[in-house]
């Protein structure tokens, strides 16, 4: 297969920062579209990816799932893209397309294991397939997602998958106008999902460790504002809310948020702690309460995502860097000194 050689950010160890790479994209295959990288967000994932703090990085990486850009070549049989349209990737690039997951528009939870943008089995090349911290990428046209030119294009960089990550649990557990709905934690995820949740018309509460953080909350959209370290202040808000998205990466009290909800409502965890997180039977079964867990979202939906976002002028909140200021990005994102994504302009590659 031929191949070209391309620019990218990455390392070659855990211990190592960050560094212009050079790496090997394939040529368009019949279904392929290849897109110039615009711009491209930085996850969590990408600094835990890096470092191998998962334990399944392979060397080297470059990192990056959150990518806008433009199509500048495509397959003989591409039907849905053209040369200059606007293009997003976010963090698959395929999947086996024959299980049932994938029949339903649910890939990212195909039986085979989706392919992910970056630090995945590269069907094509061999070797692992390489992120949006590049000048380029080529992606099957079924895995690539239309990005409307109404809104700021860094800024939409985060939907691919902040955006749908908070989206997703929204709309499977049916969120909307007359339910009151709580966002646990206010940062990359916590203030998407803020946004998406009054979009869809539900009175928002917003729960944070920070009392600094109140004016904010109200301004990306929220009704109410508690200081989850106050008990009198989660006492007033027991058995009132319909639906809970736990945005918190860090260990936390669950029992005092299940406690919060209704009968039969549901808290969705789509933050990832590293550590387990206890749950007391009786908070579940004094309320048929439900307990449960969410990840990023298919194609199909992610599509969706970005058109009622482009219709309801939603964004990310961003900081945009140059490549050269990554690594010191990373170091910023561990003591979570970002309001509330970074993202890379990819044009500062050179």
């Amino acid at each position: 297969m031929e191949t070209k050689n391309i620019k990218a950010f990455g390392t070659e160890a855990a211990e190592a920062p960050l560094k212009t790479l050079d790496i090997q994209r394939r040529t368009v295959l019949s279904h392929d579209v290849e897109i110039e990288i615009l711009y491209c967000g930085i996850c969590h994932s990408d600094l835990h990816s890096a470092r191998n703090e998962w334990h399944g990085t392979v060397y080297p990486i470059v990192p990056g799932h959150e990518i806008v850009g433009r199509v500048t070549k495509i397959g003989d049989h591409v039907k849905h893209f053209k040369i200059g349209d606007l293009a997003g990737v976010g963090c698959m690039v395929d999947s086996c397309r024959e299980c049932e997951h994938c029949k339903n528009d649910l890939e990212q939870f195909c039986d085979e294991g989706s392919t992910l943008t970056f630090n995945s089995p590269d069907v094509h090349l061999g070797g692992q397939t390489f992120g949006g911290y590049s000048q380029s990428i080529v992606v099957d046209e079924n895995y690539v997602l239309h990005i409307s030119d109404k809104l700021d294009l860094a800024g939409v960089a985060p939907l691919l998958c902040a955006g749908i990550t908070t989206y997703s649990p929204l709309k499977h557990w049916n969120v909307g106008p007359g339910q009151k709905v709580g966002i646990v934690g206010i940062g990359g995820l916590g203030h998407m999902g803020i946004k998406l949740a009054k979009a869809m018309g539900a009175h928002v509460v917003v729960f944070t460790t920070s009392l600094s953080k109140t004016e904010d909350a109200k301004r990306l959209g929220a009704d109410e504002v508690v200081l989850s370290t106050d008990p009198e202040q989660m006492a007033k808000y027991a058995k009132s809310l319909n639906f809970i998205l736990d945005c918190v990466s860090a260990e936390h009290n669950i029992d005092s948020y299940l406690n919060l909800l209704k009968v039969d409502g549901t808290l969705t965890l789509v933050g990832a702690p590293m550590e387990p997180l206890p749950v007391t039977s009786f908070s579940l079964i004094l309320g048929r309460r439900s307990f449960a867990g969410s990840a990023i979202g298919g194609i199909a939906e992610t599509q969706e995502m970005l058109d009622f976002c482009a219709e309801h002028n939603i964004t990310a909140d961003i900081e945009l860097i140059g490549v050269d200021e990554v690594n010191n990005a990373y170091e910023r994102l561990l003591k979570g000194d970002i309001k509330y994504r970074f993202v890379i302009d990819m044009a500062s590659l050179k």
